[in-house]
């Protein structure tokens, strides 16, 4: 019988077609590391990585219960608006109302003011796709042949603009903020803008190219659902239309939970509110314009602070935690059978 080295290629010999070259890398003759573990180091692993993971654990829960927080649900308070939204046809009928709350303890930093929908599922299949990633880099595109079905056209024929079941859904509520100081009533300034990521504002959606943004929409429409076309989605802001509009770009990322909150506004920082948002009474004013009562949803306004790790879902920390936990306990029952075989071990040398 041959030696299996016999079938390797010698120095100066020809070498088959299907044959690697003789070499270190091709014939696995590099040098490696291999580690030879021990009962030390592998405790040691498992301790560490347990003290590792139960202290950033404990450090995020700590920050996410720092974080202040007030959540207002509004979808039985405006029900008079919502039984007005049942009905598609009164899609141009207003309707407006308004919900107290008092804050006991002043918010200090940075306020955020998130929306939150309950209930409301944007992980369909069908649903993710449906949108033209061409159109919204301000392509002109043939929608058609995009998975925008069914809201793609009109039956004249009319591209809708954007297109898609994502866009076509877009949360459409108008969410004001007042402060009642004494007697007098002062709304709390909100930015519109600043909201989105910078890589979807500056990269992943630009409008069409054209001297104003009107013409550029020219020949199409906007979406069934909406009350405005995209053009006119920000008159007080030119620059805060279109495709490149805070709200929908913030909109266009689909959540993978039924209920789940998108960052709608931020607090200006002046005047009263330079420090956040001070103790006393507030009211929102709402224009009611999505409605959630077909899916038995529920809608609400979340003002939040932020702090280093985030905001206040303690979900990241609590898996740290239990990772920890687990490895830990882990390293304990290595000990134990490791100490228990060690025993018997012991005893059979004896006898």
């Amino acid at each position: 019988m041959k030696n299996k080295t016999s079938f390797l290629p010698q120095e100066g010999e020809a070498c088959p077609s299907r044959c690697p070259d003789n070499t270190a890398f091709k014939q696995q003759r590099l040098p490696a590391w291999k580690p030879q573990l021990n009962i030390g180091t592998v405790l040691s692993s498992f301790f560490l990585t347990g003290a590792f993971c139960l202290a950033v654990g404990v450090c995020l829960i700590l920050s996410a219960n720092s974080v202040r927080e007030i959540q207002i649900d509004y979808s039985d308070k405006c029900s008079a608006c919502s039984k007005l939204r049942e009905n598609s046809s009164n899609w141009n009928k207003e309707c407006h109302c308004s919900v107290n709350f008092t804050l006991k303890e002043d918010i200090l930093g940075d306020v955020f003011m998130y929306y939150g929908l309950q209930n409301f599922y944007q992980n369909h299949r069908r649903y993710v796709i449906s949108r033209s990633d061409a159109q919204l880099l301000g392509r002109n595109v043939n929608i058609q042949r995009s998975y925008c079905a069914p809201f793609t056209t009109y039956r004249n024929g009319t591209p809708m603009a954007p297109c898609g079941a994502i866009a076509n859904s877009m949360f459409n509520d108008t969410i004001d903020l007042f402060y009642n100081r004494n007697s007098s009533v002062i709304q709390v300034p909100l930015l519109k803008t600043g909201n989105s990521w910078w890589t979807d504002k500056n990269v992943k959606f630009r409008n069409p190219v054209s001297y104003n943004l009107s013409s550029a929409f020219a020949g199409t429409a906007r979406p069934p659902y909406w009350q405005k076309p995209a053009y006119l989605l920000d008159e007080e802001d030119e620059r805060n239309n279109g495709y490149v509009n805070d709200d929908f770009i913030v909109w266009m990322r689909v959540s993978a939970f039924a209920t789940f909150r998108n960052l709608y506004r931020r607090v200006r920082r002046i005047r009263h509110f330079a420090d956040g948002l001070p103790a006393g009474n507030y009211t929102f004013h709402i224009s009611y314009n999505f409605p959630v009562t077909k899916f038995k949803g529920r809608k609400h306004v979340i003002l939040s602070t932020v702090v280093w790790s985030g905001g206040s879902n303690p979900f990241l920390g609590i898996a740290y935690v239990v990772s920890g936990t687990a490895a830990t306990l882990t390293g304990f029952v290595i000990t134990a059978i490791h100490l228990k075989l060690r025993k018997k071990k012991t005893y059979f040398q004896k006898q």
